[in-house]
Formats: structure tokens, sequence, C-alpha cells
């Protein structure tokens, strides 16, 4: 099976090469740049020391996804919680969706998470978390952000320092969560094989103990956490090559591949081919409303798929704008059973809401088991489309002018402005949304087959080009 996503390097007359972006990047829900460039230590102290103001009374959580940046990183960010007055429960290396599980089921004021993500080596950053236990939402962000740039923080005087205590078992309340929403004696009987690529992040702390509880033979690839990773971190295609020919080697069932935070899943089929991250939420959805039908989320820059699956078992199906805070922020207002992200990210919100790669595994274990099928068969059921996205210089000044005469152009289809412009036809669909750190736009379309998903991102970029 080949993988829904095409790489926009591959399309060289659809980019517009840019320079290597270098500046701290800050989003709503945390920041991220290259160490001891745009990330330094007072940095991280003062965003850190912005976020504990904004937050209630209590202990914070601190943790890392295991980058080789991270214990300095955990010793700068310790010090700010103690300097501002707060006690510091450090987890040392733990996923992100654990993260959120500790701060709530401690009962915490809010933790903070130093991890980069997908982003290479060089680069590490930090995640907010409030007290129930979800990445920061806008309004909270945008706060923190604005303390930040002013400079607003508030250390304590040398009688009101606190201490940083260890949490010694970071993993039993997730592991539990996790077990308590699929069939564990079903999916033990099947004894499957598995291959999980940690690649020397966060995710073979929880990962191994999981696959373990599920009775699975597991082959773990990347399992201390140390940062040296063994390909290029984010869980795409080219970069999981020597990951599948593993898969093979093993005659596994399944490969799972983690990103260095374990927010994010990738899925490799028993032949060795790599599913995709798109899948992973799409063949959650499909497994879950089964036996637990209601409303899904997901958001505007991903696959159709699991909006074909919710229509064909009657839910209701709801677009957020990108960003795991905003997919929450609706899942949240309807009362949603699954959140999705197109990058591998599957909400389950009896874990908690964050993007949760145990909980991807876990669930996508229970469909083979339930259905008696390989994980390639699973995928064959979903309905199939071809993404294509691709990124173009545009100056700011144009967008606006950019997005009517694309409205315009394209008037047959049916528009949205909830983040950017999104385009839907019956069998397609096209995103355009500008860049929070660069003056480019990114144009994502999804159709039946690749050549039109490419076509529609030329015909904008003619159309960008000419305002």
């Amino acid at each position: 099976m080949r993988a829904p996503t095409i790489d926009s390097e591959k399309l060289g007359t659809l980019e517009w090469r840019l320079p290597a972006v270098r500046e701290l990047i800050i989003s709503v829900s945390g920041l991220r740049g290259v160490v001891g460039d745009s990330l330094t230590p007072p940095v991280a102290a003062a965003y850190v020391g912005s976020f504990i103001a904004e937050l209630g009374p209590g202990p914070i959580l601190l943790s890392r996804d295991g980058r080789d940046s991270g214990p300095m990183l955990r010793d700068v960010i310790q010090g700010a919680i103690i300097a501002s007055g707060r006690l510091c429960i450090d987890a040392d290396v733990a996923a992100t969706p654990t993260t959120g599980v500790l701060v709530r089921c401690h009962k915490m004021a809010g933790g903070v998470q130093i991890s980069a993500s997908h982003n290479p080596a060089e680069y590490n950053g930090i995640k907010l978390f409030g007290p129930d236990g979800r990445v920061v939402p806008a309004d909270i962000g945008q706060r923190v952000k604005q303390r930040y740039e002013s400079g607003d923080i508030r250390w304590v005087m040398h009688d009101q320092l606190r201490l940083a205590v260890r949490c010694d078992d970071t993993t039993s309340h997730h592991l539990r969560l996790v077990l308590a929403v699929v069939d564990v004696e079903r999916i033990r009987r099947r004894k499957f094989r598995v291959v999980l690529d940690a690649n020397h992040g966060a995710g073979g702390v929880l990962g191994k103990r999981l696959l373990a509880e599920l009775g699975c033979e597991t082959t773990i690839l990347g399992d201390t956490p140390d940062g040296r990773f063994e390909h290029l971190p984010e869980p795409t295609a080219d970069n999981l090559a020597s990951v599948l020919a593993q898969v093979k080697r093993h005659r596994a069932d399944v490969g799972f591949c983690q990103d260095p935070d374990a927010d994010r899943l990738a899925v490799i089929d028993e032949q060795g081919r790599y599913v995709g991250e798109e899948y992973t939420p799409a063949l959650c959805v499909a497994h879950l409303l089964q036996s637990r039908p209601g409303p899904v989320v997901s958001n505007c820059s991903s696959s159709r798929m699991s909006q074909d699956v919710a229509e064909k078992f009657a839910v209701p199906f709801y677009h957020a704008a990108v960003g795991e805070a905003n997919v929450c922020d609706v899942m949240l207002q309807h009362d949603a059973v699954f959140g999705a992200e197109g990058n591998g990210g599957v909400i389950d919100p009896r874990v908690g809401l964050v993007r949760d790669s145990f909980v991807g595994m876990a669930l996508l274990l229970d469909a083979m088991a339930g259905r008696e099928l390989p994980i390639s068969e699973l995928a064959a059921e979903l309905p199939r489309y071809e993404i294509v996205k691709t990124k173009f210089a545009l100056a700011k000044e144009k967008l606006s002018s950019g997005l009517t005469a694309l409205r315009e152009h394209f008037a047959v289809a049916k528009a949205s402005d909830l983040d950017g412009l999104r385009l839907d036809w019956p069998d397609k669909w096209m995103l355009i949304r500008a860049s929070n750190t660069e003056p480019i736009v990114r144009v994502i379309a999804e159709a039946k087959c690749q050549q039109e998903a490419a076509r529609l991102c030329a015909e904008a970029a003619r159309i960008l080009a000419a305002v």
C-alpha cells in the first residue's frame, strides 16, 4: 500500500524554495526552536515563568521526550518552576499524552513537556498543559505569549522557593486508562507480533509495557530514550524505509512508528508496506464507531476518510481549525467520542484530550483481533484518497485578496473560512491557509487520484501568483 500523502518536495514545479527559518516559533500551546540559537536557557525560563503566572495554585509536572538537549532544558525549567514558588514534580522521560494523564490524575495546576515533536534533533520545545490535562487552549496560550513578550514574570523571594521531587511511577495511570478502552483478553489470545519504532524518543517507556500487557511478541527499535534518532524523527514513508524492512524481517503482524514525544502514530502493514499517518485515525474511527457511536471531530487539513466513515455510521461529524487544542475545543462542544488529526493523531476522551499513540496502537490491535483481519485488509476497506501538500511564497498583505480570488475562481465549491479557506466538492477538497511563522501559504488538496489533487494545487498557485 502506498502512502496517501505526497511529499511536496517531489513536486518541484509546485513549490517555491524558501530559506530555512531559525527564529523562535511560538504557537498558542507552546514554542519550539533550535537549541543554542533561538531556544536558549533564558528563553525557556522566561516562557515557563510566564506560563506559571497564568495558573492557579498547585504543583507543576515537568517531563521531556528523550532528546539529548532535554536534560539541560529540564534543569533550567525546573529552576524556573521553583523560582516561581511552585513544587516541581519531575517525571523525567515521558510521552506527551502521559504528561496529560499525570497532570489530571494527580490534580496538578499544570504541566510542562519539553519536546519538539517531530522536528529534527537540533530542535527542542515546550508544550503547555492546563489542570485538565490537555494542551492549553488558544486564550490561555495567547496570554502566556503576551506576558512572555512583555517580560511580566513573577519570581519569588528566597523564603518562598519550593522543591523538586521525582515522580517514580509515570506509566501506571496511563496504562490502566488505555487498557480499559479495548478487549484485552481478545487481543492477548492473538499473540500478535509487533515491531515498535520508538526511535530513541519517549514512546518506548510506556509502549513496551502496554504491548506486553496485550500479550504481544514485541521488537522495539530505538528503545533507549536518548535522542540518538536512527532516522529523521517525523514518521513519514521516506524516513521509515529501514523500519519497513524490519517489519518484514521479523514477520510482524503490524509495525507501529512513533514520533519522539509519542503523540503521533504511523502504521506499517504485515507485508512491510507503509500505511501511513492519515490512515491511523480513520482506522480507529472505523473500529470505535462499531461499538461506541457518537460525534467525531477532525481538523480541516486531515483526510476525508474519517468524515466518510462517520457518515457511513450516521453519526455527526465536525471540522475544527488546525491544531490539537482546536480539535479538543470542538470535541468538548459536541461531546465527541473521538478526535482525529491526519498526522497520526488519535484522541480518545476516555483516556485524555491529547493525541495519543498508545490509544492508537491498542485500538488497532483490538480491531485486528475483533475482525480477525490483517491491518492491510482493514486499511483496504477505507475510502481511498490521495493528498498533495504544497507551499507557496506570498506576502501577508496579499493574502486576503488571494483568498478572495480563489473563492471566486472555485465558486462551485462549498467554501469555509474556519481556518484560512477550505473548498469542498463531493469527492475532493482543498485548504489554503497562511503560515503563522513564514511569509508563505500552505495549500493542501485531496482527491480520488494524485493527478487531480496536484492539479488543484497548481491551479491555486497560478491564481495566488496573479494577485
